[in-house]
């Protein structure tokens, strides 16, 4: 191994550090709005996951379930968020956002981009546009899982086919 690889940090390395902390940043500053990493990231998927089942977010999220519960009694507490039953299963419960969470979505949100804005400083748009589909790429091939299991999974596909 090369000297050189080794004064290097690593995809994975580099992935994990920028994420650290850029979350520690808007965090900090999220602060100022009363509102808990786990209160803004309810509400973010919740603006795209709208009537998801809490379980479903609970896994998304990587809480336990009861957790996002406790998480889910306060932003309802500060009506921001609706439990409403599953109209299918009773027993579950979906989640939607209520209309005082899009104020404090907007507010998140222009959080968010004046973080991205001093992260990405000395970055062209043409860096950014390509960098943002390389992630999108490896998204995508680590959620399909690796090479060899997609190629067993096409595998499949034709020997059912056939």
């Amino acid at each position: 191994m090369a000297h050189d690889d080794l004064q290097r940090p690593s995809l994975g390395f580099l992935l994990h550090d920028v994420a650290r902390l850029l979350r520690k940043q808007f965090e900090q500053n999220a602060r100022v709005l009363g509102m808990t990493r786990a209160q803004w990231q309810v509400l973010a998927y919740l603006r795209f996951y709208e009537g998801i089942r809490q379980g479903a977010l609970a896994e998304i999220l990587e809480l336990e379930p009861i957790s996002l519960s406790r998480v889910v009694d306060k932003l309802e507490a500060a009506e921001l968020v609706e439990r409403r039953p599953d109209p299918k299963d009773r027993r579950s419960k979906r989640l939607f956002l209520l209309p005082g969470a899009e104020t404090v979505l907007k507010q998140l949100k222009s959080i968010s981009e004046t973080l991205k804005r001093d992260a990405l400083t000395g970055v062209t748009p043409e860096e950014e546009e390509t960098m943002l589909r390389v992630l999108q790429i490896m998204r995508a091939n680590v959620t399909c899982g690796s090479s060899e299991e997609r190629a067993d999974e096409k595998s499949k596909e034709t020997v059912k086919a056939g």
